[in-house]
C-alpha cells in the first residue's frame, strides 16, 4: 500500500484541487504553447481542440499521481503527455480529413511507441495528408519514454501496459472507420476477444477497451515503488473490464445529443431501451465496486469510481438528454453518497470556474 494516498473524500479533493489540478494546468499550458506552434493548420486545429474540449481528461487521469509517492509531479507528466496524445488522435480521427484504417492504425503506433522506450520515434502521419506538426507528436512520446526510461520495474509492467493499449488502439481503428464498416469491424473484433470479457455485451467490451485508466494506475503505482507482477496483474483485473467499462460508457452517455448529430457511433445507443442501459449501468457500478476490493489502498480506487459517476453526470451535457436527470439520481444512488458529495463539489467547481 501507498503511503500518504488519501482515504476519504476530504483528503482526496483537497489534494487534487491543491496538487494535481495546478500541475496539470502547467502541464496543458505547456503542450497548448507547443500545438500553437503546429505549421500545418489542420493538425493545429486539432491539437488545440484536443487540449481546449477535453481538459478534464487529463484532470481526472491525473488523479491517479496520488500513487505514485515522491514521484507525484512525474507521473503527471506522464499521464498529461499520454491523455493528450489520445485526445489528439481521437480528434484526427474523428473530426478531421481521413476514413483509412491504415492511418488510424499508423498514427496510434505512437500511443505503443510511448509506452516502449526502446522504440524509435516514426513518422505517424505518413499515410495522410497533413504532414507538418513541428514535432509535437513526437515530443509527447519521448516525453513518455524518458519517464517510463526511470521506472526501474518497467520490465514488471511491460506486458499489460501494451495489453491495454492494443485494445485500446484496435477499438480506434474500428470505430472511425467508414460509417457502414463500423459495426461489423467491432462485432467480429469482439467474437476473436470475448473470451476476456464473456458478461459483456460487443458495444461494452469496445467501451472497456477505450480507457486509459488502468494505463495511468500502473505507472503511478510503478512510479511510487513497490511495483510486483502480482501487483500488475490485480490492476489489471480490477481495471479491465468493469472499472474501464463505466468509464466509457459515462463518457458515451453524456455524448448521445452531440454524437447523433455528429454522426458518429455511440455504444449507449445498442441498449434495446432505456431500462437496459439503467441495468446495465448499474451492472457496471456493482460489478467495479466489487473487482477494486483486490487492490491495495482499496478506499482510494472506491473513490475513483464514485468520482467517475460524479464527474460525467455533472456535466452540464447530461442536462439536454431526455433522462439526464433520471439516471443521474439513479447512478448516484446506486454509487453511494460519497459520489453524491463529489457530484456536489463538482458542480460547484463549474460554476465558480464560470466566474
Amino acid at each position: 500500500m501507498t503511503t500518504n494516498v488519501p482515504k476519504t473524500a476530504l483528503t482526496l479533493l483537497r489534494a487534487v484541487y491543491r496538487d494535481i489540478f495546478p500541475e496539470v494546468d502547467k502541464a496543458l499550458a505547456y503542450w497548448k504553447r507547443k500545438a500553437e506552434q503546429i505549421p500545418d493548420l489542420e493538425l493545429r486545429a486539432q491539437a488545440l481542440a484536443s487540449i481546449d474540449s477535453k481538459r478534464f481528461h487529463c484532470q481526472g487521469g491525473a488523479t491517479y499521481a496520488l500513487l505514485a509517492a515522491k514521484n507525484q509531479k512525474t507521473a503527471i507528466r506522464f499521464i498529461v503527455a499520454y491523455q493528450t496524445i489520445s485526445d489528439y488522435l481521437d480528434n484526427l480521427c474523428d473530426r478531421s480529413t481521413s476514413m483509412d484504417p491504415d492511418d488510424f492504425r499508423l498514427l496510434h503506433e505512437s500511443m505503443e511507441d510511448a509506452l516502449s522506450p526502446k522504440n524509435e520515434v516514426g513518422n505517424y502521419y505518413e499515410l495522410r495528408k497533413e504532414q507538418d506538426d513541428g514535432g509535437y507528436l513526437a515530443e509527447l512520446v519521448r516525453t513518455c519514454q524518458q519517464i517510463i526510461e526511470e521506472i526501474p520495474t518497467y520490465s514488471v509492467i511491460k506486458p499489460i501496459l501494451l495489453e491495454l493499449e492494443a485494445m485500446y488502439a484496435d477499438l480506434q481503428v474500428h470505430k472511425h472507420v467508414q460509417l457502414e464498416d463500423r459495426v461489423p469491424r467491432l462485432t467480429a473484433w469482439y467474437e476473436e476477444n470475448k473470451w476476456k470479457t464473456p458478461t459483456l455485451a460487443w458495444h461494452e467490451f469496445a467501451a472497456a477497451s477505450g480507457s486509459t485508466l488502468g494505463i495511468f494506475c500502473l505507472i503511478s503505482y510503478a512510479l511510487g515503488g513497490g511495483m510486483s507482477g502480482e501487483l500488475a496483474r490485480k490492476i489489471y483485473d480490477g481495471y479491465f473490464p468493469y472499472m474501464q467499462g463505466l468509464h466509457i460508457l459515462l463518457d458515451y452517455f453524456i455524448d448521445q445529443q452531440e454524437d447523433e448529430q455528429e454522426g458518429d457511433l455511440n455504444f449507449c445507443s445498442f441498449y434495446l431501451n432505456k431500462e437496459q442501459m439503467n441495468l446495465r449501468f448499474h451492472y457496471f457500478i456493482e460489478q467495479t465496486a466489487k473487482h477494486v476490493q483486490i487492490l491495495p489502498d482499496r478506499k482510494f480506487h472506491e473513490m475513483v469510481q464514485q468520482g467517475l459517476v460524479a464527474l460525467y453526470l455533472g456535466d452540464k451535457k447530461v442536462k439536454q438528454l431526455d433522462d439526464g436527470e433520471e439516471m443521474t439520481k439513479a447512478l448516484l444512488k446506486a454509487s453511494g453518497v460519497m459520489a453524491k458529495i463529489f457530484h456536489w463539489n463538482i458542480r460547484m467547481y463549474h460554476k465558480r470556474a464560470k466566474i
